[in-house]
C-alpha cells in the first residue's frame, strides 16, 4: 500500500511538469497572436499612406454615382417642363442629402473590410468630396443656360466624364479601353431614354 500510494504521489507531481511546456508554447502562440492582431490595428487605424489619396476606388463610387444621378434628373425633370427651380433643388438634394448617406454606406463598407477608421474616413471623405464636386458641375449647367440647353449639355458632360473614368479604370487594369467606354456609355444612354420617357410622362398627365 505504501509503494502504491508513493507511485500516485510520483505520478500527481510529475503531470503537472510534464503539462508545463504545452501549456507554456500554448501561451506564445497566444500571445503572438495578440501582438499581431494589435500590430494589424496599428497599421489600419495610424498608418496612412500617401497613395491612398491617389487611389481610384476613393473616387470613382461617388463620381460614377453623382453622373448618373444628376445626369438622370436633370433629363427626367427637364423632360417634365418643371422649370429651373424644381431641377436646382433636385441637384443640391442629390449633392448633400443622398450624398451623406451614400458616404455613411461607404464608410460602413470599408470598417466591414477592415480598413481601419483612418483609411475608412478618407476613402469616405474623398467620395463625398468627389461626389459633391460632380454634382455642382451639373448645377452650374442648369444656372447658366436655358432648360432645353442645359438637358444637351448635361448629357454630353455626363458622357464625357463617364469615358474618362472609364478609361483611368481600364489604364490602370490594364484593360481594353474602348470595349469598357462603350459598355459605359451604354447603360448610361439606356438611363437617359428611360428618365426622358418618364418626364414625357408626367408632364403628359400631370
Amino acid at each position: 500500500m505504501n509503494r502504491q500510494t508513493q507511485k500516485c504521489e510520483i505520478g500527481q507531481n510529475e503531470r503537472p511538469a510534464q503539462r508545463a511546456p504545452g501549456k507554456t508554447a500554448e501561451r506564445k502562440a497566444k500571445s503572438v497572436a495578440s501582438g499581431k492582431v494589435k500590430l494589424e490595428k496599428q497599421v489600419g487605424t495610424s498608418r496612412v499612406h500617401r497613395s491612398e489619396f491617389t487611389k481610384l476606388d476613393n473616387y470613382i463610387l461617388g463620381s460614377s454615382a453623382a453622373i448618373i444621378t444628376n445626369v438622370s434628373l436633370i433629363v427626367g425633370l427637364g423632360s417634365a417642363r418643371t422649370g429651373k427651380g424644381p431641377i436646382v433643388g433636385g441637384l443640391l438634394t442629390i449633392a448633400l442629402a443622398d450624398n451623406i448617406s451614400d458616404s455613411l454606406g461607404i464608410h460602413l463598407y470599408k470598417e466591414s473590410e477592415g480598413c481601419g477608421e483612418r483609411l475608412s474616413r478618407i476613402a469616405t471623405v474623398l467620395n463625398f468630396l468627389s461626389r459633391l464636386v460632380v454634382s455642382f458641375s451639373f448645377i452650374a449647367i442648369v444656372l447658366l443656360f436655358p432648360t432645353s440647353q442645359a438637358i444637351t449639355i448635361g448629357i454630353i458632360w455626363a458622357l464625357l466624364l463617364l469615358a474618362l473614368i472609364s478609361y483611368l479604370i481600364t489604364r490602370s487594369n490594364h484593360e481594353n479601353s474602348v470595349l469598357e467606354i462603350m459598355k459605359h456609355v451604354f447603360i448610361v444612354v439606356i438611363v437617359i431614354v428611360l428618365s426622358r420617357c418618364v418626364g414625357y410622362l408626367i408632364a403628359a398627365h400631370f
